[in-house]
């Protein structure tokens, strides 16, 4: 549960900033989204894998 004090004179608006700033980390959403769908491992492993390939690639371009 994502608790968010109120400060005294603080705006509502930056408290539901604050708000869904927190939601946002516990990756909640993520999570809920990847559960509607079923992935095999294998998938999910490629995709893995081809990210890995992706960003190893822009690491080289760097260097």
């Amino acid at each position: 549960m994502i608790i968010v004090n109120v400060k005294d004179g603080e705006s509502l608006d930056k408290a539901l900033k604050r708000f869904k700033k927190k939601f946002e980390k516990t990756g909640v959403l993520r999570e809920l989204r990847s559960r509607q769908a079923f992935e095999k491992k294998s998938v999910t492993r490629r995709h893995v894998v081809k990210h890995a390939i992706y960003k190893q690639g822009l690491n080289q371009d760097n260097a």
